[in-house]
């Protein structure tokens, strides 16, 4: 038994996600853990920041099962909090610094943390957070030196008054580290939520959704050998923490004792720099971050020699641009996962034999591969029957990735779990072979003149147009037919526009007509994007279905 299945079992075997932290401190205590900003700390190190802020936390009232929260970019106080909260027993919340005050507070109201880490650059959103959520009792101000020392000397100003509740995180880790006084570890464990993920509300308000250990673990141990992880590796850490696809890297990282890399957003040359100066081994992206790398100036003379494997999730990849990636990143093993949060987060994976454009695996590319070793399919029907393979329906998913439920939602906990399965909300089809391809969400589907049809398809063909930059496909009010297929299109800067019937001619040179845009719009802004760089179709049908149906949900 290597190290990696050793800590592994260890963890298993107590049921605990701090264990990993506990057992990478232990066996490699040297090694570095995390860097941020310039600032690099040991397994030893993160493991003696982690104790000391679980302490912080219960000398702020914390105790088991309460929620600690944070409103922040990537750093390494966000990568600790997977870990510290959970070391007395308390639940995560890292929170979408991308939303509105009013959406934070609905979220906060909702979860009623006892504790809010923030940093420096939202502290004016933390000290009205803390005036009108009343749970909150302690506020920590996270930051590097050089923006406390920003803050430090607006505050002596007297630009800016901290409440008498807030205080500087970091201070108070070196005194209570310097102190030896620290709390007895009872850290959470199998069936207990670890951490608390608020989804990106494009289907409404934001819903809670509860992960536990166990579904972290069993996340964990799937996804080292289906990515064939090593350990030691490098990990970027450059999608945002409040988001699992990211954050579920984190524990994959202290299973292996291996190294984040953390960067506070996505930007193409830190990346690029990054790959090249720490050797990075690793990284998930999604299909945005892929195309702004690949059209990149710098991109071609980058040094990716270090990388072993990247992951693409979040977001189907549309067919034209996996061509793209696949010879961009030539050499380097790719994978594209489907998952989402309530899964902990991976369902199917795509291997990277199958990242292939000719040969006998070539004919998978498009799928988003078979389940992963610890989850459970099936293709349903509207009425609820199980599909045979090739036959499309809502894709359900069961095992021990799965939520417990959503926070304070009975009632829709109740519907997307019943029967035992996970209702995802997307809709699919199986192949003989048992690879998922998918057709959309079940809401995106268009109903026109009695026939289904799927947006992706329609946008993987208009997605492999040369004048096409980005696309979305969208179901719009139809008189006759219910609804119409509409395409909405950004166009390359640097050629010769097609005119709105070349695209629908193009279309209907290669489906079936039924499925081809009745009509095209065109954009000069980029699309609307969720935080996680999915299309946000709500706003995009807004003008057309605004007053008259639930299209816009």
């Amino acid at each position: 038994m290597n190290d990696c299945d050793a800590a592994l079992a260890e963890a298993q075997a107590s049921g605990k996600i701090y264990s990993l932290l506990e057992f990478a401190a232990e066996n490699w205590p040297e090694r570095p853990a995390s860097t941020y900003a310039g600032t690099t700390y040991t397994w030893a190190q993160t493991a003696a920041r982690c104790h000391a802020q679980a302490t912080l936390f219960a000398g702020a009232g914390v105790a088991r099962g309460d929620r600690v929260a944070y409103l922040g970019f990537n750093s390494n106080v966000c990568f600790e909090g997977y870990f510290s909260p959970a070391a007395i027993g308390a639940i995560f919340v890292p929170l979408n610094f991308r939303l509105a005050l009013g959406e934070l507070v609905e979220c906060l109201e909702d979860c009623a943390p006892r504790v809010l880490i923030c940093e420096p650059k939202f502290i004016n959103q933390a000290i009205e957070l803390s005036e009108r959520c009343p749970s909150i009792k302690q506020v920590f101000i996270s930051g590097d030196d050089e923006s406390l020392a920003v803050l430090r000397t607006d505050t002596a100003a007297c630009s800016l008054s901290l409440p008498s509740s807030f205080s500087f995180l970091e201070t108070d880790i070196a005194a209570c580290l310097q102190s030896k006084k620290l709390v007895a570890l009872a850290p959470s464990s199998a069936e207990d939520t670890l951490i608390l993920f608020y989804t990106g509300g494009t289907t409404g308000r934001s819903k809670g959704v509860m992960l536990s250990n166990k579904n972290f673990l069993c996340n964990t141990q799937g996804s080292i050998p289906l990515y064939k992880m090593q350990e030691g590796w490098r990990f970027l850490i450059v999608g945002p923490l409040f988001h699992i696809a990211a954050g579920a890297r984190l524990f994959s990282c202290a299973a292996l004792g291996g190294h984040a890399i953390i960067l506070p957003k996505f930007d193409v040359p830190e990346v690029l720099a990054s790959i090249e100066s720490y050797r990075i081994n690793s990284a998930t992206l999604v299909p945005t971050m892929f195309q702004m790398l690949i059209d990149h100036p710098q991109f071609a003379t980058a040094d990716l020699s270090s990388m072993e494997m990247v992951a693409s999730g979040a977001a189907p990849m549309p067919m034209a641009l996996q061509h793209r990636v696949i010879e961009a990143f030539a050499g380097i093993r790719l994978y594209q996962t489907y998952g989402m949060t309530e899964a902990a987060p991976i369902v199917t994976s795509l291997d990277a034999k199958y990242h292939v454009l000719e040969g006998p695996n070539s004919h998978k590319l498009g799928s988003v591969g078979q389940p992963a070793p610890h989850v459970q399919l099936k293709i349903i029907s509207e009425e609820g029957t199980a599909l045979p393979a090739g036959e499309t329906g809502e894709v359900l998913a069961r095992g021990d990735n799965i939520m417990s439920g959503y926070w304070n939602l009975p009632e829709q906990t109740a519907v997307a779990l019943r029967d035992g399965w996970y209702h995802t909300g997307d809709a699919g089809y199986l192949d003989a072979d048992g690879f998922l391809f998918l057709e959309g969400r079940v809401k995106d589907m268009i109903v026109s003149g009695g026939e289904n049809i799927y947006p992706i398809e329609i946008e993987n063909v208009l997605a492999s147009h040369p004048a096409v930059h980005q696309c979305a496909v969208i179901g719009v009010p139809h008189d006759t037919w219910g609804e119409a297929v509409h395409a909405i299109l950004l166009l390359e800067s640097d050629v010769a526009a097609p005119s709105e019937k070349d695209f629908i001619d193009y279309c209907r040179e290669r489906i079936a007509t039924y499925k081809c845009p009745v009509s095209v719009s065109f954009r000069t802004e980029p699309m609307p994007l969720s935080p996680i760089n999915k299309i946000l179709k709500t706003e995009l049908r807004k003008p057309y279905w605004e007053g008259r149906d639930s299209k816009l949900v």
